[in-house]
């Protein structure tokens, strides 16, 4: 991916609301099929993580997530992670 291509989805992604919440059990098989359902109808997610209950730091969860899925970290900024998937 390029950084024009990542910048435009940063862009795109500003309007988002995140989808769903990473809590106190982190990434876990939920959180992974869940993502992967959101991902059959968008191609970009946004994703809070609870910095204060989650045994991840937003960007290792970002890391598991795009590892586990396949998919590409647009960005981490504070607690919200944003993904993208074709």
């Amino acid at each position: 991916m390029t950084g024009k291509e990542r910048a435009q989805f940063r862009a795109a992604a500003n309007g988002l609301e995140p989808e769903f919440q990473i809590g106190k059990d982190g990434v876990s098989d939920g959180v992974v099929a869940q993502t992967l359902d959101s991902f059959n109808t968008k191609e970009l997610l946004k994703i809070r993580v609870l910095t204060e209950s989650c045994p991840d730091t937003p960007r290792e969860a970002a890391d598991k997530l795009s590892e586990k899925i396949g998919c590409d970290v647009i960005q981490v900024i504070g607690g919200i992670i944003v993904l993208y998937k074709e």
